[in-house]
């Protein structure tokens, strides 16, 4: 409608020119020559509008261009990290499980499950991280990586156990890590060793050492190896039983330490070998000094290193 207009009024005023211009001309020249100008400005307008289209569409071209491109690049990025897992023996198939649900959670879940499951990727993220230098740090008691990683043990399981709750061991946690245990011993084979370390009051305690006996002939029955180790009130040997240690096929190990200012227990997985290595040492040193439950656990022989 515009340009038919803008024809209209350029065609016009051409007529007027040309009469103004040249008065011996009859109308239907003149009429002739505004028509032919009014045209001329009709195709211009159309060349110009279709310049302006197709530098439009030019923009828009590069534009899907560099998001191909960025996209393509992404893919390619994705696909590097995918191959870089299976070269490093991890599975593939987990992370692409793990990237499709979270997505799937995202276009359909409530914000507060895509809230939950950001928070989760997160901290799995950080674990993983962390484990880049051998470590990572949980601030609370984790028995998921305690049960993971006994499922995960393929040959031994060496624990230390510093504070001897007798009635924790009827818990659930207590229960469902010791059929872990159960089941990593029948399927593959692994052999446990438990290394209870108690105290010198606790020993001259007989109604302790009933029920603490009773506790390590049920667990020699399941098929672990149990000894204890009575400890003097050293500095050191004090160090030792603060935390809990569980050593998994002498290649890594779950400390359980007291935070004595926020009264939790903090959980540190650690691979790296020389302090992996001095764990599987001292535990060996306690081990040796340790004495089997007997019918008489009154008379262990406490450590020389005591």
């Amino acid at each position: 409608m515009l340009k038919t207009l803008i024809t209209v009024a350029v065609t016009t005023v051409a007529y007027v020119i040309t009469d103004l211009i040249d008065l011996s001309r009859d109308g239907l020249w003149k009429l002739g020559m505004s028509v032919a100008i009014g045209c001329s400005a009709l195709i211009v307008q159309y060349l110009v509008d279709v310049e302006r289209r197709l530098t439009s569409t030019e923009a828009g071209e590069r534009e899907r261009a560099r998001g191909l491109q960025d996209h393509l690049t992404r893919l390619s990025e994705d696909a590097g990290l995918l191959t870089e897992l299976d070269r490093a023996g991890m599975s593939t198939s987990g992370a692409r499980r793990l990237l499709t649900s979270a997505s799937q959670v995202g276009l359909q879940g409530p914000e507060i499950m895509k809230a939950f499951v950001r928070a989760e990727l997160e901290r799995l993220a950080s674990v993983v991280t962390g484990l880049t230098a051998m470590t990572a740090h949980w601030p609370r008691d984790n028995d998921e990586w305690l049960i993971g990683l006994t499922e995960c043990a393929r040959s031994t399981i060496d624990v230390t156990s510093s504070s001897v709750g007798l009635p924790s061991w009827d818990t659930d946690r207590a229960r469902k890590s010791l059929d872990a245990q159960i089941a990593a011993m029948r399927d593959p084979g692994v052999r446990i060793r438990r290394l209870f370390l108690i105290s010198a009051a606790e020993e001259s305690d007989l109604d302790f050492m009933d029920r603490f006996t009773a506790l390590c002939r049920g667990q020699q029955e399941l098929g672990i190896t149990v000894r204890f180790l009575v400890l003097s009130p050293q500095r050191h040997v004090r160090a030792v039983a603060a935390r809990d240690l569980v050593i998994f096929d002498g290649e890594l190990y779950l400390e359980f330490e007291p935070d004595r200012q926020q009264g939790d227990v903090e959980t540190r997985l650690d691979a790296d070998i020389l302090r992996v290595d001095q764990q599987v040492r001292r535990f060996n040193e306690l081990w040796e000094a340790a004495a089997e439950p007997g019918p008489r656990p009154g008379s262990a022989t406490r450590s020389p290193a005591e």
